[in-house]
């Protein structure tokens, strides 16, 4: 019999009590879980329902129910686990890493093994009206593009406490937290990557991200281009040809999301995200069903994914933006394509410091 694989999940966050839920209502098997500390995982493996639960890693990557990895985690902690799960036989899907150096060692890892999956979980990518504004880009709808401008407005993303979000060198901050995404999500729509603070091509780009705004989460995203412009107002798309009066409505996302789920992770999640979600495990499960295999995988269904090779992008061109906000001048995106000497990093961690 033709079975999902099962799955591990690292986290005991929003995310992952929104992840559990929607794994197993795709079919999935969440077969154990980790958490930073042993009453964390205790704590939401009896909420959910997860019979195995753990703080240590290697108990949760060796298990030999576990075929799927989803890490859903401080970014200090993705790149070491999924490399290990890499390395181990595990299909991964992640979120960013918290540097570049990560990131690289993460693409190092993906390139290693390449029949096993490597996914960076954007979601934004798999919500049904970037996947049809990119078909429409692609289809010239807006003619040559020449802008593209996008607008995040929420409240503040810090807790009470103090955690890794407060802290840039651990890949915290609204630029790395919600602004690599942005970034990741007009290169995949546009086909352009940044060079210098501007993508290739000639195409400008905007980036607004406020997270001081209490109210209503607003997430707009546009591309305009010489025939016409295309917005993603939340998860709906709407167009407007340069010779029409006025924009139409191309597509209505009608998801209704909220069964099933606990109460406390839609409130933290905005909707957008937690659709977004809904649609990731949807083509995950188109991914991995009817496979002779639990590991093996058809990557037709989330071919529109980020790889290992986008996260390393992402964080790449934030790592430009914050050069650039230092020295006030244009800096160039530079991609590693070898890892840099451990010593060169730490001074530059001093330094930053310092400034």
């Amino acid at each position: 019999m033709k079975m999902l694989p099962g799955v591990g999940v690292f986290g005991t966050g929003s995310s992952a009590r929104v992840l559990v839920p929607l794994l197993r209502a795709e079919g999935f098997t969440v077969e154990a879980l980790w958490g930073k500390t042993e009453e964390e995982a205790k704590q939401l493996a009896e909420e959910m329902n997860v019979a195995f639960y753990t703080s240590r890693t290697d108990d949760v990557l060796l298990h030999q129910d576990v075929d799927l990895v989803c890490i859903s985690i401080p970014p200090p902690l993705t790149r070491q686990i999924s490399v290990k799960a890499l390395g181990i036989g595990k299909n991964v899907v992640c979120e960013k890493a918290a540097t570049s150096v990560d990131a690289f060692r993460m693409v190092t890892a993906s390139r290693y093994y390449p029949q096993l999956m490597s996914l960076v979980g954007n979601v934004l990518r798999f919500l049904p009206a970037f996947v049809r504004m990119k078909q429409l880009i692609s289809e010239h709808y807006v003619g040559a593009v020449m802008i593209c401008d996008a607008r995040i407005y929420s409240g503040s993303l810090l807790s009470p406490s103090y955690g890794w979000i407060c802290d840039e060198l651990m890949g915290g901050g609204g630029l790395h937290t919600m602004g690599t995404y942005i970034v990741d999500l007009l290169t995949h729509l546009t086909g352009r990557r940044a060079e210098k603070m501007l993508m290739g091509g000639g195409v400008c780009s905007t980036v607004t991200l406020n997270f001081n705004m209490p109210g209503a989460f607003v997430h707009e995203v546009m591309v305009v281009g010489s025939a016409g412009r295309l917005v993603a107002r939340g998860a709906d798309l709407y167009g407007q040809k340069n010779s029409a009066t006025q924009e139409e409505l191309l597509l209505r996302d009608s998801l209704a999301v909220g069964t099933g789920l606990p109460e406390q992770g839609p409130q933290d999640v905005p909707l957008l995200y937690l659709k977004g979600m809904v649609y990731m495990v949807q083509a995950l499960r188109q991914s991995f069903q009817g496979q002779s295999d639990r590991r093996t995988w058809d990557r037709a269904p989330v071919s529109m994914a980020a790889s290992f090779e986008d996260g390393l992008y992402m964080q790449s061109v934030v790592d430009a933006i914050k050069r650039s906000s230092r020295s006030g001048e244009w800096e160039a995106v530079e991609v590693l394509t070898e890892e840099p000497d451990a010593n060169q990093n730490l001074c530059e961690a001093l330094q930053r410091n310092n400034l």
